[in-house]
Parts: C-alpha cells; structure tokens; sequence
C-alpha cells in the first residue's frame, strides 16, 4: 500500500511538472515605435489558472493604461472526443518621450508553487515623425474626445504637449524684497481633461499664500497661438520673496487623466471597459519654471515700518478734554496692499507726564491678487496724570511704495490734548503746584534754594558721642550686608537662569504637545499662539534673555554664539515668520498647522543637539 501512495505521488509531480512545462506566457509588442506615439502591449497566458501576474519594468516608457484583463475559453468536440483551453490576457497603453533601444525584464506568473516567465521585450524609440513606428499595436489612436473642440490635434490621435499643457506666468519678474508676486497655472487643452493633481511645493525664499479658487472648474474657449483650445485657470498663488538674487520657481508635474475612445482595442477590451470603448488614460504634465529676479530694498530709513507695497494712514482720537486719570485712546489706521502682516507698530511720542501701554492690534485683511489687502489698526492707551494742555505730535509711518519705487512717508495730525484736574488724581497730594513745577517733576536737575538759610554751629564735644558713633558704623554694616546679600541673590539668580536653560526642551514641548491637541481640534488661532510661545518660549529661557528683550536679531547671535549652525538659525526664524503669517492666510489651514508643527518640533530638536554637544 505505501508503495501504491508512493506511486501516485510521484505521477501527481510529473503531471504536474508537465502542466508547468506547458503554461507559457505569449507577448505582444511592436520592436519599433515613434515617440510620442501610444504602444499596446499584451501578455497572454495559455491558462486561467494562474496568479500574481507581474508586468515588465517598462523601462523608459510611461504607463498611461492598464493593465486591462481579458480571458477566453474554447471547447471542442473532434470525432467523439473532446478538448478545452483557456487563456488571459493583460494589456497596457505605454508612451516614451525619450528616443532609445530599451530592453525590459520579463513578465512573470505563478503557476502550480512555480514561477513562469515571458521572453525579454526589447523596443526602439525612434524620433517622432520619421514613420518608422507600428501603429498595429500601439499607435496613435484618431480621438474624438466629446467636449473637446473641434480643432484635430495632428495627424492621429496621440496626447502630445501641443494638445494639453499648462502655462506658468509671474505678474512680474524683476521685484523687490516683500514685494508681492501673482503665479498663475493656466490649462490648454484639445482633449477631454477629466482629473488633475499637483501642487506647488514648499518654496525656499518665498512666503506663499493660495488664492482660493472655485472647486468647479468651467473651461472657456480661447485662441493660444493659432490654435483653438478649452482653457482654464487651474490654480493662482502670491508668494513673497524673502531674500534677495536670483530665485527659481520649479516646474511641476501634474498627474492628469483623459478619456478619449480607444479604437484600436478588441470588442472584448472594449466591452469590459464600458462605455463604447472609452478609456482613461494616465498623462503627466509639466510646467515651465520661472526665475524671479530679487533686489533689496534701498538702505532703509531709521523709522522704516517694515512695509512694502502701497498704503495711506488715518488717526482718531476719543476725546480732546479729559479729566487726569482718565484714558486716553489713540487709534492709527494703516489701509493698502502689500505684506501687511508684517508692518511694525508706529511709535507714538506721547507727552511724559502720560503713562502709556502697549498696543492693541487689530489685522482686518485677506489675500488679494496684489498682495494682503485691507486695514491694520493701532489703537493706544494714555493715562495723563497731571492737568495742563499737551500736544500729542502726529505719527510717522515710513514704508517703501512699489509704484514709486521709493520710500514714502505719511503723517497723522497733531492733536492737542486739555487736561482737567479730576477726583482723587496724583496731584491732590501736592495741591500747591504750578505748571512750571508740574513740568519739573520730569526734570533731573532742582532750582538751587535762595535767600537766607539758617545755619547752626557744631559742638566739639558731639564728634566722641555713641550716636556719632553709630552714625558710621551702622551704614558700614549696612553696606557690608548689601554686598553679601547682593552676592547672594546674583548666585541665585544664576541658578534660576541655569535651571530655566536646563528645562527649556521640557517646557517647549510640554506647549508644543498642547499645539498638537488644538490641531487635531482644528483650533487655528490658540494653534498658532502655543507654537509662538513654544518657540519664543524656548529662545528665551535656553538664552536667558528676558522676554522683553527677545527679538528675532538678537535670537540669531545668541544662538550663533552657542555654535548652532547658520542653516538651523534660519530654519527656526523662518519657522517663526511662518507661524505668524499662516494665521491669517486662506487655503488649506489644516495642512498648514500640520506642516509648521513639524517645522518646531524639528528645529528645537536640531538646536537642543547642537547645543548639547558644544
């Protein structure tokens, strides 16, 4: 019995083996083909009963369809006896831009545990329009795609970049610093366009903001160089240079998708395609790069604001007659186009006698065309503190104009300001006082008293007194303890400095762990404030400097100090720039959080290590 299983085990791996032996894999390709031509190729398997059917490389051709499945079955009856055969078969629409000789590796199939290949293709590309290309199975297709105009797109039917192209234009080329720039992406196309994807990147040296477009797009009719086309504006940007030179906008590759009827496919291929033979076919488009030449701007005025593009500026104030201790609300109003989120607040010289405070800004514009376009309002708070008549002078706002391309100023009015002495003010407590001695309060230097002044002659006998005595040496005492305690609160106020250093990476990502749940809670604006504070938060306490003293120059060079590298500095500045611009820019808020959340927790980390290993 063992000898019989054994027997029949062995008859099953021959017959098997054999079957193996017999399952081949035909291929279907023309050797010659022109470029810019569509080439079929099919692979046809004398057997249904295979598996993890895997294509060549397709070396220097570009998949634009397929694979396409079909099978068949034939049954037969000779003379009483009967036989039966099967077969599949993968099909796909390749194109090469590149003329060449290409050999591809072999398709494989799985087959009973083993692996059956194909023959090696080898294919030439020649130069489009020589005609030595084989329309039999892969050549160019007439299209009649339904929407499309009218116009032929040469002599068949292939995609070639006459036919669908996207054009990238600038607004302008030769700009300033800050100076907003419009890119517009444009299509032109004589075929049925049915899908697009593609974006532009992340730019180095720009700031960029996307126009928000609608989701619809509606084509038009337009003549483009003798040609009639359907175009559209597919997508418009505003970038804003950063830094000066020569910068390059990129080229980028758009993932297109046509339908169009595919004639030269069996009935078969076109029936399990659907539609009367309409297929899809995959299209990569490119745009032209573009090169902006940037110029700095002229050597900038001490009371430059910062902004760039055109402007006016108004101002207001509540109340011309006040009672001391009461507020006083100054508001400046800066209206125009251009890099508005990065005007600097306007320095109002109020009279001394007024205590001030800081600021509040209020950004009231969007994205334009030209640029940010809208108002930024300054509104400042005054406290006068003692009666009199002031004069709060006007406020200079210094900004370079683009039309002019030069620096402008404009100026508020003047206002002046009467003072009435109001209940329980400061100058209760001195009721005697005159405007002449009001205004020496703020003055370093006393009249020298006149007149008569009474002197009395000291007594011999008092200089070997006790309170003679002390009278030197408690001050002595006293000074002596000053310099001990002073030593000690320097000593442990280094310590504290040293502690805030040491937990600056602990208390940065403790708020950037609190930015991430306000992301995944879509809260934009608390976001973006727990990244900034993350981020300054983290310069000041592993720099410590003060946080009044914090500014984006000073961050560099202490930083520079500690040995971080330029290209790490300029990441976590950027990464500040764009934290506080993003909060207002259009488009994709979602995206945005994500990307500069990545940004700070990758630059805090690049410096802790560097400042780690110094």
């Amino acid at each position: 019995m063992r000898r019989l299983f054994s027997l029949i085990f062995a008859t099953l791996l021959t017959t098997l083996a054999a079957m193996a032996d017999d399952i081949t894999i035909a291929v279907d390709a023309a050797s010659v083909v022109e470029a810019g031509m569509q080439y079929r190729v099919r692979f046809t398997v004398n057997s249904q009963d295979v598996a993890n059917f895997q294509a060549p490389d397709f070396k220097g051709f570009e998949v634009i369809y397929g694979p396409s499945t079909s099978r068949q079955s034939s049954f037969q009856v000779i003379n009483g006896r009967s036989t039966q055969s099967s077969s599949i078969t993968f099909t796909y629409i390749l194109v090469s831009s590149m003329p060449g000789t290409y050999t591809w590796t072999p398709a494989t199939v799985q087959y009973g545990g083993k692996t059956v290949k194909s023959r090696a293709v080898s294919v030439k590309v020649v130069k489009e329009g020589t005609g030595q290309g084989t329309p039999s199975n892969g050549g160019r297709q007439q299209q009649s795609a339904p929407s499309a105009p009218t116009a032929t797109s040469g002599s068949g039917g292939g995609i070639s970049a006459k036919d669908l192209f996207i054009t990238a234009t600038a607004s302008r080329t030769n700009v300033y610093e800050q100076e907003a720039i419009l890119v517009t992406y444009k299509i032109y196309t004589l075929v049925n366009l049915i899908q697009l994807d593609g974006k532009l990147p992340t730019l180095d040296g720009f700031q960029i903001q996307e126009i928000p477009l609608p989701q619809t797009k509606e084509f038009t009719t337009e003549n483009y160089n003798g040609r009639t086309y359907r175009s559209v504006v597919w997508s418009q940007y505003v970038l804003f240079p950063q830094k000066t030179g020569k910068l390059t906008i990129p080229s980028i590759t758009y993932e297109g998708v046509v339908a169009q009827p595919n004639r030269n496919l069996d009935p078969i291929d076109a029936f399990f395609n659907g539609a009367g033979g309409m297929v899809e076919l995959k299209k990569k488009i490119t745009t032209p790069a573009l090169t902006i030449n940037v110029k700095p701007l002229p050597e900038k005025p001490a009371d430059f604001s910062g902004a760039v593009g055109t402007f006016s500026i108004g101002s207001s104030i509540n109340a011309d007659k006040v009672l001391t201790n009461d507020a006083l609300t100054l508001k400046v109003t800066v209206k125009g186009t251009g890099n508005m989120k990065l005007i600097a607040t306007p320095t109002v010289q109020f009279p001394a006698d007024f205590e001030t405070y800081d600021a509040k800004v209020d950004d009231n514009f969007s994205l334009s065309r030209n640029g940010l376009t809208g108002s930024k309002s300054f509104e400042f708070l005054a406290v006068p503190r003692h009666a009199g008549t002031y004069t709060i002078p006007p406020v200079r706002f210094t900004y370079f104009d683009t039309d002019a391309r030069a620096y402008r100023t404009l100026t508020t009015e003047a206002y002046t300001v009467e003072v009435a002495k109001g209940a329980g003010n400061a100058t209760n407590a001195i009721s005697d006082f005159t405007k002449q001695d009001v205004k020496e309060l703020n003055k370093d230097i006393r009249y020298i008293k006149l007149g008569n002044v009474p002197t009395r002659t000291a007594n011999a006998s008092s200089l070997t007194t006790l309170p003679y005595a002390l009278a030197y040496i408690v001050p002595l005492l006293l000074f002596i303890a000053a310099i001990v305690a002073g030593r000690r609160w320097q000593s442990s106020d280094a310590d504290a400095g040293s502690v805030r250093m040491r937990r600056a990476n602990k208390v940065a990502h403790r708020r950037l762990r609190q930015a991430a749940a306000l992301l995944k809670q879509k809260q934009q604006n608390a976001f973006y404030d727990e990244v900034l504070k993350a981020l300054y938060g983290y310069a000041t306490n592993k720099l410590n400097i003060p946080q009044e003293h914090l500014n984006k120059d000073n961050v560099e060079t202490e930083f520079g100090s500690r040995g971080v590298q330029p290209d790490i500095i300029a990441q976590f500045i950027q990464t500040l720039n764009d934290c506080e611009f993003a909060r207002y820019a259009p488009g994709n808020p979602e995206a945005t959080m994500e990307s500069i959340y990545e940004k700070a927790v990758s630059v805090i980390s690049q410096i802790e290590d560097t400042i780690k290993k110094a």
